[in-house]
């Protein structure tokens, strides 16, 4: 891995949330995932995936935003989470079938490492620590997500004054 590499995504504005790159994964980790990535570009608008495609990817921003939204029938999907650097956009690449759950559209110029996820699951599976870190960043990102998706819904779809505390 590069200084620029290592760098690039140590400089997190945000170094505290357990769902960023740099705090999921040790560094020895964050550079056995590093050599399987390649930067992947994206302008605003550019949809990344949609809900129920099939998973061959996943990324970390490096700059940029990235809405993770859902589709409602009848409605423009709905946004429910807005990611940006450093954080992981596609978690349903770990999961079969490989099909997406949320979809994803860039919000922002996007600047991204992209990861083949069979690449990914295949290296999981040859070094067990690896995949230790990968599972728990992937849920920790997981529980965040779906929490925000709750949340999110409920803003837009209950009637005024019945959401809970959550």
């Amino acid at each position: 891995m590069s200084a620029s590499s290592l760098h690039r995504l140590t400089s997190s504005p945000d170094r505290s949330s357990p769902d960023r790159f740099t705090r999921a994964l040790s560094p020895e980790h964050r550079g056995s995932l590093l050599a399987l990535a390649h930067e992947v570009n994206f302008p605003v608008g550019a949809r990344l995936f949609n809900q129920g495609g099939h998973t061959g990817h996943f990324w970390v921003i490096r700059s940029g935003s990235v809405g993770m939204d859902v589709h409602v029938p009848g409605r423009q999907a709905a946004v429910v989470e807005t990611v940006g650097p450093g954080e992981l956009v596609g978690w349903s690449w770990l999961f079969r079938p490989y099909t997406w759950h949320f979809g994803a559209e860039a919000m922002t110029p996007v600047r991204t490492d992209e990861f083949d996820a069979a690449a990914v699951r295949t290296l999981m599976d040859a070094d067990p620590a690896l995949a230790s870190e990968m599972w728990q960043w992937v849920g920790q990102v997981l529980a965040h997500r779906l929490v925000s998706a709750q949340i999110r819904i409920l803003d837009l779809y209950a009637p005024h004054g019945s959401g809970s505390s959550i």
